[in-house]
């Protein structure tokens, strides 16, 4: 098995375990909070409509309406302080927690976050592989883009958004729109909590197969979408990189002492396209005559330069 291969498993295996220990820990500290907390609210509950002789319907209409009233108890929220501070958690991914919450997630996410950039990097070399075949049999050059890979990632993460919104509509009797909300601010690790799965008719319980699911929809979703998040970064950096790879060969042709130097003419002096150009064309056709070897079971797609790429790096100008 190649290295690449045991690195991606073996980050599998300590983020599974990790959450295994959390989930018992947590179960540890807050199932007995929880029912007692459980038994008080019923118990209050029963008390309060006991008093004041009305329906349990008059009561959740009563419920439902102090609940909405909550967020507004801070003031306006949509004026400049409440929006920056929405903001801010938009930006930084803020969710609430306590003590072992909080040390759990210092070691937790940078753990999640590895695990589902390794997991992207094989989905990207799997369909780098993929599409070089399709386009051999199409009778197409084999080389990949990060255009292809791009197009590639974002599909499926269309596909999943919209067919995952469509079970989460069915299970939590949102609207179609609601659950595509839903679905993307899960994803993309925004997170308000304004809609929150399984919270409904005991479905942790009730629901295996609903909860499964959800489990599933969330991993996979968020490895699809590391995937194309990775490619995105490393597309505009490679655009930046490819205009001064351009830019020293230039330099080199034209025989200018430094690259600073040749930059600072390029602002002094009219730019020479015609030998631009050309002496662009010339290295290009060096370059498609030098063999590359591509090495897919060891690519990486990731925003640094530790790993090679799956295809080659004329293809990043396309």
């Amino acid at each position: 098995m190649k290295r690449q291969n045991i690195r991606t498993l073996s980050l599998i295996v300590c983020t599974l375990t990790y959450l295994v220990i959390g989930a018992a820990v947590f179960d540890a500290l807050e199932s007995d909070h929880e029912m007692q907390q459980r038994a008080l609210v019923s118990k209050v509950r029963k008390s309060l409509i006991d008093k004041y002789n009305i329906s349990s319907t008059d009561y959740r209409v009563l419920e439902s309406i102090i609940i909405r009233s909550l967020p507004h108890r801070a003031g306006h929220q949509w004026k400049f302080g409440g929006a920056f501070y929405f903001a801010t958690t938009v930006i930084t991914t803020i969710v609430g927690g306590k003590t072992f919450c909080m040390f759990y997630a210092l070691a937790g996410i940078p753990l999640g976050l590895v695990m589902f950039q390794s997991i992207g990097e094989r989905i990207n070399t799997f369909a780098a592989m993929l599409l070089r075949l399709c386009k051999r049999l199409a009778g197409k050059p084999a080389a990949v883009t990060h255009l292809d890979l791009i197009l590639v990632a974002s599909g499926c993460g269309t596909f999943l958004i919209a067919s995952g919104a469509y079970v989460f509509q069915s299970y939590e009797k949102w609207t179609y729109f609601d659950s595509l909300y839903y679905c993307f601010i899960t994803l993309t690790t925004i997170g308000f909590g304004d809609y929150v799965a399984l919270q409904k008719n005991s479905a942790l319980q009730s629901s295996p197969e609903y909860v499964t699911f959800a489990l599933i929809f969330i991993m996979f979703g968020l490895t699809v979408v590391s995937a194309a998040m990775n490619l995105l970064v490393l597309r505009f950096l490679t655009m930046n990189t490819a205009d001064e790879k351009r830019l020293v060969r230039v330099s080199k042709h034209l025989g200018q002492k430094s690259y600073q130097s040749k930059r600072l003419s390029f602002v002094k002096k009219p730019f020479d396209h015609e030998n631009f150009e050309k002496y662009d064309e010339k290295d290009d056709e060096h370059e498609k005559d030098t063999p590359r070897s591509i090495d897919f079971e060891n690519a990486s797609i990731c925003s640094c330069s530790c790993y090679q790429l799956p295809y080659p790096e004329t293809d990043l100008r396309q």
